[in-house]
């Protein structure tokens, strides 16, 4: 009988033992990560606002749209003999079907013909697709206008700028 008590006891006691190891209990989980194709921008053409001619009196703006129209206001027109005029464009390349942000220059940009005198400035930037776009294929075509400030009687010229204006994606 001392036997049976003592195998009793020695079970009641591998019991307990084992319920309380038993009440810890492990998972595993795995880590992945997927890396995309890098988000690039490449200029494809530069903008241009092609011929102007502007007052003596008065200034005023060529407003360029992002296909590439232009309009004047104020003391400005638009000769009959264009010259060039293009919105400028740009290549976006990453992953397929992601979204991205755009960004464009919030600060006037200025083009001159060399002497401060003779600024301009370049504003109110605005880009199709506006803000957010799509990378449909992994590319989309990025094109983007704004708005020229002309100064009464500016002189006659080229103007441009020594360093591009910035536009930059990134992923949504």
């Amino acid at each position: 009988m001392k036997k049976i008590y003592g195998s009793l006891l020695a079970s009641v006691i591998l019991m307990s033992v084992s319920q309380g190891v038993s009440a810890q209990a492990v998972a595993n989980a795995s880590a992945t990560a997927t890396i995309l194709t890098a988000i690039s921008i490449t200029k494809m053409v530069d903008m241009n606002f092609g011929n102007v001619s502007v007052q003596a009196q008065t200034g005023g703006t060529v407003i360029l749209s992002t296909a590439g129209v232009r309009s004047a206001t104020g003391g400005v027109t638009l000769p009959a003999t264009n010259g060039t005029v293009t919105a400028a464009s740009f290549t976006v390349t990453g992953a397929t079907l992601y979204t991205y942000s755009i960004t464009l220059p919030v600060t006037p940009f200025t083009i001159s013909t060399g002497s401060a005198s003779t600024n301009m400035t370049v504003t109110a930037f605005l880009s199709n697709p506006s803000i957010t776009g799509t990378l449909t294929a992994g590319t989309q075509t990025l094109n983007v206008g704004a708005t020229l400030n002309v100064g009464a009687a500016q002189p006659s010229g080229l103007y441009t700028s020594t360093t591009g204006f910035a536009v930059t994606v990134n992923y949504n």
